[in-house]
């Protein structure tokens, strides 16, 4: 069993918003996930990340492999996360 983070589609057109989850690799896209982790809006002008830093590094340790992107929002999260504490 290959688990994968990757982004899950939940807007509607024209206007995108993306689930953060942890999925089967051969699952479809917008399947039925293992767990949602955050979400993502690209278009919004504030917070646009949201995401359990806590989870996603679980999940790693798990051996779940992220995407190019989730591995990006993994690391602009914890960057987040990181200036928010200091």
């Amino acid at each position: 069993m290959a688990l994968k983070i990757r982004l899950s589609r939940i807007g509607t057109t024209h206007s995108p918003v993306y689930h953060v989850v942890v999925a089967e690799a051969r699952s479809r896209r917008d399947g039925r996930a293992t767990e949602i982790l955050g979400t993502y809006n690209p278009r919004a002008k504030g917070e646009q990340l949201s995401l359990k830093v806590d989870r996603a590094d679980y999940w790693l340790g798990q051996g779940a492999k992220p995407t190019d992107t989730a591995n990006s929002l993994i690391k602009q999260a914890r960057k987040a996360s990181a200036s928010a504490e200091a």
